[in-house]
C-alpha cells in the first residue's frame, strides 16, 4: 500500500533500508545523520531486526563485516569524519567480496570541519575508500523521496554484484523534510547467498571468506576478476538524469542538493535567454562519461557545481576530453550555493564562448 509521509531524509532512507530487508544496523552517532540511529532504534527492534550502537566508528564496519559475511542485509550511516575512520573495513569488505550498503551524510571539512552540508567526499566514495583496487557503487540522491528509493535498491545492488554500495548524501537532504511516497511492500524473502557462513549443517563444504590472500598470482586473478564484474556494473548500472539538455549550450553537472539550486538557474537562465542544461549524475560510480562526452559534441562550455573545491570536476573534464570551456562553481565550508551563485556562472559561462575563449 502506497503511503505519502512527510518526513525527514535521514528517516526515509532508514525506511528504505528496512523496506528493502535490512535488520541489522551498527553505527556511532555524529551531526549530521544522527536521526538514521535515531529512527533505527525504535522501528528495527519492531520488525524483529537488531540496533546496536558500537563503541566507535571502527568497531561499527567490522561488525558489519561480520553479519554481512553471515548472510545478513546490513547497513551502517555516519558523517564524513565517521566515514573516513571505516576506510579500512570498507577495503577488507572488498576484499572478501561482501555486500553492505554504507551512508554518509556528509558535513563540511577537512578534519573536523563543521557541522554544515558539505560534498567534499566525493574522491572518499568514487576513489575507492580505502587502500588497494576496489570500487563501490556511490548512488547520489537529491530528494527525500530519493533518500527512501536509494535506501530500497541499495540493498538489491549490494547482493548482486557482492559489493558494497555506498549512499552519499549531504547535511541538507538529511536534515530536510519533504513528501515522500513509502511503499509498504514485504520485505522480499532472504536472498540466497551459497558462499555465506550459515552453518555446514553436515550437507557442504565449509566456507571460508577471508581477504588475505599470500599468492600473488591468485591475488592478482581476484583483483582481475573483481574489475571484470565492475566493467560489467559500468555497463549496466550507470544513472543519470537529464534536465532541458537536449539543445544547450551550456550543460551543468551537479548532484544531490546542488542539483536542486542548479534547476532552478537552468530555468531563469533560459527566461533570460542562455540554453542551459543540466545533466545530474545519479550513480556517481559509476559515472555517467558517455552522457557527457555525448553532450559536448553540442554544447559550448560546461560548468560544474559542487560543495567542494572541485572534485566532481574531475570527472566531468575526463568525460568532455577536455574538449569545451568548463568552468567552476564552489561553495565549501558548509555554504550552500544559490540559484544567482549558478546563475552568475552561466552568464560568465556565455560570454566566455562568445568570446571564442
Amino acid at each position: 500500500m502506497l503511503e505519502k509521509v512527510l518526513m525527514k531524509g535521514n528517516e526515509a532512507i532508514s525506511e528504505g533500508a528496512m523496506e528493502a530487508g535490512c535488520r541489522y544496523f551498527f553505527g556511532y552517532p555524529i551531526t549530521p545523520q544522527n536521526e538514521i540511529s535515531a529512527y533505527l532504534s525504535k522501528e528495527l527492534p519492531k520488525r524483529g531486526g537488531m540496533f546496536l550502537q558500537a563503541e566507535s566508528e571502527i568497531a561499527a564496519i567490522n561488525m558489519v563485516i561480520g553479519a554481512s559475511a553471515a548472510g545478513a542485509r546490513v547497513m551502517t550511516s555516519s558523517s564524513s569524519p565517521g566515514v573516513a575512520l571505516k576506510s579500512e573495513g570498507l577495503s577488507y569488505l572488498s576484499g572478501c567480496d561482501l555486500p553492505a550498503v554504507v551512508v554518509n551524510v556528509q558535513r563540511a571539512g577537512p578534519g573536523l570541519g563543521g557541522i554544515q552540508p558539505g560534498q567534499a567526499d566525493y574522491f572518499h566514495a568514487t576513489r575507492g575508500a580505502g587502500h588497494g583496487d576496489f570500487r563501490m557503487i556511490t548512488l547520489a540522491p537529491s530528494s527525500v523521496q530519493e533518500m527512501f528509493d536509494f535506501g530500497c535498491d541499495a540493498f538489491g545492488l549490494a547482493d548482486k554484484y557482492r559489493m558494497t554500495v555506498m549512499i552519499l548524501t549531504d547535511g541538507v537532504l538529511g536534515q530536510m523534510m519533504e513528501p515522500a511516497v513509502i511503499s509498504g511492500m514485504t520485505p522480499p524473502a532472504p536472498v540466497d547467498k551459497p558462499w555465506a557462513l550459515t552453518s555446514t549443517k553436515m550437507k557442504r563444504k565449509k566456507n571460508i571468506v577471508n581477504s588475505l590472500n599470500l599468492a600473488p598470482e591468485k591475488l592478482e586473478r581476484e583483483n582481475i576478476e573483481r574489475y571484470e564484474r565492475y566493467g560489467e556494473i559500468e555497463k549496466t548500472e550507470t544513472r543519470f538524469e537529464s534536465f532541458m539538455a537536449e539543445d544547450a549550450e551550456i550543460i551543468v553537472a551537479a548532484y544531490g542538493v546542488s542539483a536542486r539550486v542548479s534547476k532552478n538557474a537552468v530555468a531563469a537562465a533560459r527566461a533570460e535567454g542562455i540554453k542551459a542544461g543540466m545533466i545530474r549524475p545519479i550513480t556517481l560510480w559509476p559515472f555517467p562519461k558517455d552522457a557527457f562526452y555525448d553532450a559536448a559534441s553540442q554544447a559550448k562550455a560546461f560548468v560544474t557545481v559542487e560543495m567542494s573545491m572541485g572534485q566532481m570536476y574531475d570527472d566531468v573534464e575526463l568525460a568532455i576530453r577536455c574538449s569545451r570551456p568548463h568552468l567552476k562553481c564552489n561553495r565549501v565550508g558548509g555554504v550552500v550555493h544559490t540559484p544567482e551563485d549558478v546563475l552568475d556562472k552561466l552568464r560568465e559561462a556565455k560570454r566566455r564562448f562568445a568570446d571564442g575563449r
